[in-house]
């Protein structure tokens, strides 16, 4: 390091990143505890391991070859070929991706990306609890955390990705990046795998199954609201030099940056993060009639509908978006869910895939004109560009995969449980708590006779 104001600003960024991976380390929790909240009794075991699994999986994998898809891929294969230099820079065996003291960022913003990989997995866990193979899930959560998504962040969150320099997108706090294209994926999934038994009549209307513990849920859901604000912490750059990103594009000042190292501060999106929080929670409360779980989800998905554009929207403006989205989306879930019979358990979908399509949108309108970067020659934000966005976030690189790897697991029988195993329950099934179970039951049945011929 040269000089001692290079070495502070070097030690800080390290802790500032290091401190942004343990508050997102709370969106895993909560994802854990909202699912488990949702399930049945039956299969509590089988949504935590499933969930815990995702972790050593997606890390080891987005070790080997995600990180290095997203530094190699922001021009493949539309505008060029890969970028050996800095893909070559991010492989596995580089001196950058170990314990080399030349080097104090490259760790802690690698956790950073991985922390939004496990999002964007456990989003696709939610939306088929109950009813999918660990196995299955397993391989989904690597090819959206360690493949689909860093591609999509290659394209159109790196700051020399090809759709932000030629479409002007423009997603500040990744509503297309992660959550379109998880919903999206999840969507695809679930086309393939089925409702759970019971979710509809024969008549084809869909049925209410409540969470089994509303307590459980909601700290979860509180638990990613947090998480969800280190997310945002991780999506900016603390501090950097004019010089060390091309020249006076910052000014003369050091500054914040967000994710396409445009100026930014914390403060811009404490704003923004409250208020789209606050106006999704009251717009899903009003269009909800007071249904808590939906008010708990519609502040999630608030945040989420706003993320595109918050680095950019006033507080008003935030506040407003986060509502709007939060309005469609309640309604085109329970649409979706009456035409075409799908199963979304937890509003993964909806929450998530539909509220990032909706957020790319709205932001191509309001922020239409505004840089999408701040390096000179990328095309500004546009409707038509993030619309664009929009369907290759959700669609090209999210449902299409989805549904194509569900399909290829659905013929060779490897996706959902048997019929039988879903009436007993996955714990029992998957878990080796069967024998015990039945010995319970045994006993328990044994127990009531008992009582009842004494009674009589």
């Amino acid at each position: 390091m040269n000089g001692n104001l290079e070495a502070l600003s070097t030690v800080f960024t390290e802790f500032y990143y290091w401190v942004t991976v343990v508050f997102m380390f709370l969106i895993h929790v909560g994802f854990c505890m909202y699912e488990v909240g949702a399930s049945r009794r039956r299969n509590h075991m089988h949504t935590l391991m499933k969930n815990v699994m995702i972790i050593p999986l997606v890390t080891v994998t987005f070790f080997f070859f995600g990180w290095w898809i997203y530094w190699a891929f922001p021009d493949f294969p539309f505008f060029g070929g890969l970028n050996h230099e800095m893909g070559d820079a991010n492989l596995p065996w580089s001196k950058t991706m170990a314990t080399n003291l030349g080097d104090r960022i490259t760790g802690v913003f690698w956790a950073a990306f991985l922390l939004f990989s496990w999002t964007a997995a456990s989003i696709v866990s939610g939306a088929v609890i109950e009813r999918i193979r660990s196995s299955a899930l397993w391989v989904h959560a690597v090819m959206i955390g360690s493949v689909w998504w860093i591609i999509d962040a290659a394209w159109g969150w790196h700051y020399g990705g090809w759709m932000v320099r030629i479409l002007g997108y423009h997603d500040a706090y990744a509503s297309g990046v992660i959550h379109a294209i998880a919903g999206g994926y999840a969507l695809g999934v679930i086309m393939v795998l089925g409702p759970r038994l019971g979710k509809f009549a024969a008549d084809g209307t869909p049925r209410d199954i409540p969470p089994h513990n509303p307590w459980m849920l909601t700290i979860g859901l509180f638990l990613i609201y947090t998480g969800f604000w280190g997310f945002y912490a991780a999506c900016n750059v603390p501090v950097i030099s004019p010089e060390a990103i091309g020249g006076q594009i910052t000014g003369t000042t050091w500054t914040a940056t967000n994710i396409y190292l445009a100026p930014t501060t914390l403060s811009a999106i404490t704003f923004n993060f409250l208020m789209s929080l606050s106006g999704g929670l009251m717009a899903a409360y009003v269009v909800s009639k007071g249904d808590a779980f939906w008010t708990f989800s519609g502040g999630l998905a608030g945040v989420i509908t706003a993320s595109a554009g918050n680095d950019l929207y006033h507080p008003v403006q935030a506040m407003l978006v986060g509502a709007v989205g939060v309005v469609i989306v309640y309604h085109l879930h329970y649409w979706v869910e009456r035409r075409l019979k799908l199963d979304d358990a937890v509003g993964a979908v909806a929450v998530h895939g539909y509220s990032g399509v909706i957020g790319l949108i709205i932001a191509g309108f309001l922020l239409w004109g505004a840089p999408s970067s701040p390096f000179e020659g990328y095309a500004t934000i546009n409707p038509i560009g993030q619309t664009a966005g929009a369907v290759i976030m959700f669609l090209v690189l999210g449902f299409v995969p989805g549904w194509a790897l569900a399909r290829v697991q659905a013929a060779v029988g490897v996706l959902r449980i048997p019929e039988e195993v879903e009436l007993q329950g996955l714990d029992y099934a998957e878990h080796h708590a069967y024998e015990d179970a039945k010995a319970a039951i045994i006993e328990a049945d044994k127990a009531y006779l008992a009582t009842n011929l004494k009674a009589s």
